[in-house]
């Protein structure tokens, strides 16, 4: 019986995480798993390091590798550090401030002296275009032929790495675009240009022009990238596709990835969602809070009924990191996740009013935290949860890396020296101030969407979010908890069973009532046929293509649209008493009431191809007996919340418990990725599929 394997890889701001997944027929899928630290002044090296682990693994498998998916952050850090190429942009004359002017919105009212991000694409590298089209994409002033043959010389000039065309109203007709497009080509047949028609139809003109100049500004950097990553896994034999996680929770190719990187923009902590999504549905659960805490950051995410809350414009490179408003618009489909900087790594400081304060800093992977001696010398949330018992300094990585907890103590005595406190008071303050940071963001997350927080499951993935989530869950008056198998590398985990999808929408403002159905439905034939091409390239055929059809509707007057579910397949005719009917119960449902003799008013088209989504159940390729003697590795010391003192609680081997065990907590759980603290008084029960369910026995805050 033949066995194929799929490799998933993702780079994380501490460490890189893989899996591989070994498939046969009519045997559960069985995953082997490694980790290594990030290298961010070379992310190829980490991934070959780990790459090389899994295969060591199951000699042979490279040549049996049907595909390798990949979630990186290196677009985001791209961003952030502002390290992209080089890039012109193409613009309607009249538009060339608009990425300065942004929305003229102040993120915070109070901070005369607030920062905003400076625009990635400078003014002297902005041309403008006389020719303009209006509103209905009508021909207001046609294009000057010797005009544009000046403004492509001019760009080869320059020398440019790449170029962004962003033209005024574009998303009702894009023919100018295409025309400066055409012209371009010819004079530059090498060079990547990003098209706003193609990357991000949709009206809002400042929005369309931030996202078209972001793709063009990192595009270089991906394709190289890309091309650069599948040369490497060329190297090591590794056959097979090359797939990337979209920002959404899909996956795509990795040529449409690196035609319209902004769309992998949150590629990774996507992946963590997808994970918790699957273990929800696994366990039967429709209320899904899929919490991700790393070594840098901490993400959490809603799913109700198995879908994750979408969002159809993020926010990126925040001057303020954690503060929105701050940072710059991309217009593509992201998971609508809520982050903070609370990982592993966040630095304890004291800041101005001599408080303790934790994070956004990160000490990252290097130097790390304290404890792990390559050069950290400030407490982080690593080295406090090491001193507080949570982590087994021996066991760290299942044994592979071991921690120094005598540096751990030395700086958080350093750090409570500052604030007056002792040993333990420092690190039980740092463990607390960060679970207390994230759960107020996930609160605030679930409310801002009318939900309530205690009709969730907490499903705990990433290195540190095992350790944290029992007592995040218990803030939120969240009575269940779920970890699922190789937790600590719940991406990987949630890149694997990932649907395909591609997206593609346009914006045309028309009233419902008098809505051309005929060009709207020559419209959807095209995306859809897009759609259904990408999809065949990723070995999706059109049979077993599933649709969603959607749109952003407001009454006209209004600045705000809401998302209105129009079909769920692919339709031939529209039916707009259907599209009405929809958008008055979704109104109604938000706001308590309909405007009288309001006139809906479409905005945006949204249409989306996914493969079906199956509930996917892993098992470790390397497991040992089970039973409960053999798990039990003893006791240990830790410090429990409740008692405000530390005790002894045993200890278990995670995957030497076998399925049906309950046990009484306080526990810890051990693996060789992460750490599942159990500080509170429940009942622990490992389900069928080794996902492990903790049932508090109350809830509330400490």
């Amino acid at each position: 019986m033949s066995t194929t394997y799929q490799i998933a890889v993702d780079i994380g701001g501490t460490f890189t995480d893989g899996v591989m997944l070994a498939e046969s027929e009519g045997n559960l899928p069985q995953i082997y798993v490694a980790k290594a630290l990030t290298t961010p002044r070379s992310p190829g090296d980490a991934i070959a390091t780990v790459t090389e682990a899994l295969l060591a693994q199951q000699p042979g498998a490279a040549e049996h590798a049907r595909r390798v998916v990949h979630g990186t952050t290196l677009i985001a850090n791209t961003l952030v550090e502002r390290r992209g190429v080089r890039a012109a942009l193409v613009l309607t004359r009249g538009t060339e401030d608009t990425l300065d002017i942004r929305r003229e919105m102040r993120y915070d009212i109070y901070d005369l002296n607030a920062e905003y991000p400076r625009a990635l694409i400078p003014a002297d590298d902005r041309f403008a275009l006389s020719a303009r089209q209006g509103p209905d994409g009508g021909e207001w002033r046609a294009i000057d032929e010797a005009e544009l043959k000046q403004i492509a010389s001019d760009i080869t000039a320059s020398d440019y790495a790449a170029v962004a065309v962003c033209l005024l109203h574009a998303p009702a007709d894009d023919r100018h675009e295409r025309a400066v497009v055409n012209a371009l080509r010819a004079a530059l047949p090498d060079t990547p240009i990003s098209i706003s028609a193609d990357v991000a139809r949709e009206i809002g003109e400042y929005e369309r022009m931030s996202t078209t100049a972001a793709n063009a500004y990192v595009q270089p950097i991906v394709r190289d990238y890309l091309q650069t990553l599948s040369k490497r896994l060329a190297e090591q034999d590794v056959r097979g596709t090359l797939d990337i996680m979209l920002s959404d929770g899909a996956f795509t190719r990795a040529d449409i990835a690196a035609e319209f990187p902004i769309r992998i923009l949150e590629s990774g902590p996507a992946g963590g969602v997808q994970s918790a999504v699957n273990c929800g549905l696994d366990a039967d659960t429709s209320h899904v809070l899929a919490f991700d805490m790393g070594g840098t950051t901490a993400k959490a995410c809603v799913a109700v009924d198995g879908k994750p809350a979408i969002t159809h414009v993020f926010e990126f490179g925040r001057v303020r990191r954690f503060k929105q408003g701050s940072g710059l618009p991309a217009m593509t489909p992201s998971m609508d996740l809520i982050e903070i900087g609370a990982g592993g790594g966040s630095l304890a400081t004291v800041n101005a009013l001599g408080l303790l304060q934790v994070g956004p800093q990160s000490a990252g992977s290097e130097p790390g935290p304290a404890c792990y001696g390559r050069g950290g010398e400030q407490a982080t949330v690593t080295d406090a949860d090491l001193v507080l018992g949570y982590l087994d300094a021996d066991r760290f990585l299942g044994g592979t890396m071991q921690l120094d907890t005598a540096r751990a103590r030395q700086a958080l005595e350093e750090a409570g020296r500052e604030l007056d406190l002792d040993l333990t008071a420092t690190a039980w303050g740092i463990h607390d101030i960060v679970n207390e940071n994230m759960a107020s963001a996930a609160r605030t997350h679930i409310a801002e969407k009318g939900l309530d927080a205690r009709d969730f499951t907490l499903v705990a993935t990433g290195g540190a979010g095992p350790v944290h989530a029992v007592d995040v869950a218990r803030r939120l008056r969240i009575k269940r908890i779920l970890c699922p198998i190789a937790s600590g590398v719940g991406s990987c985990l949630g890149f694997l069973s990932a649907p395909a999808r591609s997206d593609r929408s346009w914006s045309r403002v028309e009233d419902l009532d008098t809505l051309d159905t005929q060009d709207f439905m020559r419209r959807l034939g095209q995306a859809a046929d897009a759609i259904e091409a990408d999809l065949a390239a990723c070995g999706l055929k059109a049979s077993e293509v599933g649709w969603n059809i959607s749109a952003e509707i407001r009454y006209a007057g209004q600045g705000n649209t809401v998302t209105v579910p129009v079909a769920d397949h692919r339709i031939s005719a529209l039916d707009r008493a259907v599209v009405l009917s929809r958008f008055e119960e979704v109104y109604l449902k938000l706001y308590r009431k309909l405007i009288p003799a309001g006139v809906p008013e479409i905005v945006t088209w949204r249409v989306s191809g996914s493969s079906t989504a199956e509930v996917m159940r892993f098992s470790l390729a390397h497991t040992a007996a089970s039973s409960l003697e053999a798990a039990n590795l003893g006791t240990r010391r830790i410090y429990l919340p409740d008692t405000h003192e530390y005790s002894v609680v045993p200890v278990y081997d995670r995957y030497r418990l076998p399925e049906g065990t309950q046990l009484a907590t306080p526990a810890v759980i051990v693996e060789p990725e992460s750490t599942l603290v159990v500080s509170h008084g429940g009942q622990l029960s490992v389900l069928e599929g080794g996902t492990i369910e903790v049932v508090l026995d109350e809830t509330g805050s400490n």
